[in-house]
Formats: structure tokens, C-alpha cells, sequence
């Protein structure tokens, strides 16, 4: 029974530790007046950040839909050429890469009315955006640096991609369901 006491807060200090934010943020594309004509998507999308993760929703009349097209076919409201086409009137974009994405509304005349948006999008990183320095122990009098001068640090290693193939939120959510069948088996 003592196993079982110290097991079960060691469990649910281990939860406690799990990132509550698993999954990207959520984008409605135009805020409350969705996808429509008459609306600066330039501007909307300059108050946004878009990384790896994060959803785009598009919500909009039946009259419209939204196609993903390329630079050239953004720039020129070409239609017929989409990436990709989402119909029905709501539709929920994942945003699974890092750079530019072009998005326009076929309908006739409605592209080159404004109804279209480009985004950048942002690799997500867990690393944060600053370098944090190790405090400083001061180097006594005639003593050698610890690091030789001229030296750099080496790069920071590359992401491996683990999380994005796997998806973080559904690791987190394995880790969560592991995580509490314990302690229910504790308890």
C-alpha cells in the first residue's frame, strides 16, 4: 500500500507536467464576417502569426468557395488550376508546412474583388526564441578562459520532423491515457 501512495502523486505530478496547449491555434479566416466579398484578408492576415499546427476556418456562403492555388494563380485570380478546392459552406484547413499559402474564392469575379489570402506560415518550434545565457561565475585573475577564443558555438541541432509526423497532440494524448489508466490502477 505505501508503493501505491507515493505512486499515485509522483503520476499526477507527471500530468500536471504535460503541456496543456497540444494542438495549433485556430484561425477564423475574416473574424466574425467569415469569407466574403468586401473584406481586407490583407490586413487580417498581417495581424495574424501562422505556424506549422494551426487551423485556418473558413466559414461562408454557399455562393463561395475556397481554393488553394499557387503564387501565380493567387497573383493573377486564375481559377481552374486549384491545389486544392473545399466546398459546403464551412470548411477547416491544417496548416502542415512552413511557408507561403495562396488561397482565392473562384467564384467569378470575386478574386479579383479581394476575396482571396496569402499567408505565411511559420515552422512551430519548442525552442524559445531567444538563447538563454549561463550565469555568469566570473573568471578569476590570471586564470585561462574556459573556451578558447575564436570559437563559436556549434548550430543548434535540426528538428527531426518526430512531432509532425506523429502529431503532437496525439502523442500528448497517449502520454495523458497512460497517465491516468495508472493511476486509476493506483487508486
Amino acid at each position: 500500500m505505501a508503493t501505491a501512495s507515493l505512486t499515485a502523486p509522483a503520476l499526477l505530478i507527471l500530468l500536471l507536467a504535460i503541456p496543456a496547449e497540444v494542438h495549433g491555434a485556430t484561425h477564423t479566416v475574416g473574424d466574425s464576417s467569415g469569407w466574403t466579398q468586401s473584406y481586407d484578408y490583407g490586413t487580417w492576415a498581417a495581424s495574424q502569426t501562422f505556424n506549422v499546427g494551426d487551423t485556418l476556418v473558413f466559414s461562408y456562403a454557399l455562393t463561395h468557395s475556397v481554393d488553394q492555388v499557387s503564387k501565380d494563380d493567387y497573383d493573377n485570380c486564375n481559377v481552374g488550376s486549384a491545389l486544392k478546392s473545399f466546398t459546403g459552406g464551412s470548411s477547416t484547413i491544417t496548416l502542415s508546412s512552413a511557408g507561403p499559402m495562396y488561397f482565392i474564392c473562384p467564384t467569378l469575379g470575386h478574386c479579383s474583388g479581394g476575396m482571396r489570402l496569402a499567408i505565411t506560415v511559420g515552422s512551430s518550434s519548442t525552442t524559445p526564441s531567444s538563447p538563454l545565457s549561463p550565469p555568469s561565475t566570473g573568471t578569476p585573475t590570471g586564470s585561462p578562459p574556459s573556451t578558447p577564443t575564436g570559437t563559436t558555438a556549434p548550430p543548434p541541432p535540426k528538428a527531426n520532423g518526430a512531432a509532425g509526423a506523429f502529431g503532437m497532440s496525439h502523442v500528448m494524448i497517449g502520454v495523458s491515457s497512460v497517465v491516468v489508466t495508472a493511476i486509476a490502477l493506483v487508486c
